[in-house]
């Protein structure tokens, strides 16, 4: 998990895909955090992804650094503790505090129950790591 967390922050913006319907939708997202050994990422509960989540938390993440890609797959849950809230907030202070306060009742935080994290590059074999 420490792995795809450090990789996801280095991309800066990563991107996040959902279902709805059968259709998948797609969308950049730019912070995560750890938390209790968990990977955490944030949004809004008033937008359509947070919906997709709710009614299917089966994700795919992916994004790319330095010529390496990442793709992060399983399944999310909502944490509605404001310990994760906190977490989040205080991991990525500068780009969401513009957006939301910890007991704004729009952030809400999702985290992965479990996944696989895949790096790729053009040069090597790829590198999975499940957690």
């Amino acid at each position: 998990m420490e792995e795809a967390l450090e990789y996801l922050k280095a991309c800066g913006t990563f991107y996040l895909a959902t279902n709805e319907g059968g259709q998948p939708r797609v969308r950049p997202f730019g912070a995560v955090c750890g938390f209790e050994g968990k990977l955490y990422f944030v949004t809004n509960n008033q937008k359509d992804v947070y919906r997709q989540l709710k009614a299917d938390g089966r994700v795919e993440i992916c994004g790319m650094s330095k010529g390496t890609w990442m793709r992060v797959a399983g399944e999310v849950v909502e944490d509605t503790r404001r310990e994760a809230r906190v977490a989040m907030m205080d991991a990525n202070e500068k780009a969401l505090s513009s957006m939301y306060t910890v007991d704004d009742n729009l952030m809400t935080v999702f985290r992965f129950e479990h996944g696989t994290a895949t790096a790729y590059s053009f040069t090597t074999e790829p590198k999975v790591v499940e957690f």
